[in-house]
């Protein structure tokens, strides 16, 4: 290859890479979100979509293999340790690649919460994904399509400024991203995708408490 073609390549791979994602037109949505549920992830919205999970590829998390091999105790008490151990290394990778601003990760029980303040993945006054969150969801997928044995709920949540528009906008924010991730190829049959408004503040009201609270909440729960 001579120089010529060497810069050329070079050219094209800058572009490439500065290229600005954009969230597709709101009409074909529901084509990426098919298989999603727009409810709560509760237990028994899990086991309803165990059956359309697993007929979809999914696996539960009793088909990974533990650590260590477990020949006694009974198959719950072993699911459990499995459980642990499997959303402890999640947790880590996910706390590990994701050390930037208005980001964090936490563990409630054996789930695992991924915290992404509106303005560290979306453009500051456009509704859509900006380049910097188009990378961090990209690092979020990659550890997910690893992690596959979990459901996902993905909620959006605004400040408590936005009455009138609070659960259009959040749920706007929970499916832009619900729509990254299934054109990264995450199975919509992991997703239950909500909008909660302003409900559940995790700060206070002020300037800054304000921008905390508009965020998008993935937490993460293994496949039983």
């Amino acid at each position: 290859m001579n120089l010529h073609k060497y810069i050329s390549l070079f050219i094209f791979l800058i572009m490439t890479a500065c290229v600005q994602y954009h969230s597709p037109e709101r009409s074909t949505w529901s084509q990426y979100l098919r298989g999603a549920s727009f409810t709560d992830m509760t237990e028994t919205a899990r086991i309803a979509k165990r059956p359309v999970f697993l007929g979809a590829g999914g696996k539960l998390i009793s088909s990974v293999e533990s650590p260590a091999k477990m020949d006694y105790g009974d198959k719950s008490q072993n699911d459990t340790a499995i459980s642990v151990n499997y959303m402890a290394n999640l947790e880590y990778e996910l706390y590990d690649a994701l050390r930037k601003p208005g980001i964090s990760v936490q563990r409630a029980g054996t789930d695992v919460v991924i915290i992404l303040v509106r303005d560290a993945i979306m453009e500051l006054n456009v509704a859509d994904i900006s380049a910097d969150g188009a990378d961090t969801l990209k690092t979020i997928t990659k550890i997910l399509n690893k992690y596959d044995a979990t459901f996902m709920e993905i909620a959006g949540y605004t400040d408590a400024m936005a009455k009138k528009q609070a659960d259009a906008l959040s749920l706007d924010m929970a499916q832009r991203v619900g729509v990254f991730f299934s054109q990264q190829g995450i199975s919509t049959t992991r997703m239950f995708i909500v909008g909660r408004g302003s409900a559940r503040p995790i700060a206070g009201q002020d300037d800054i408490g304000r921008l905390t609270n508009r965020r998008i909440e993935i937490r993460l729960v293994p496949a039983r």
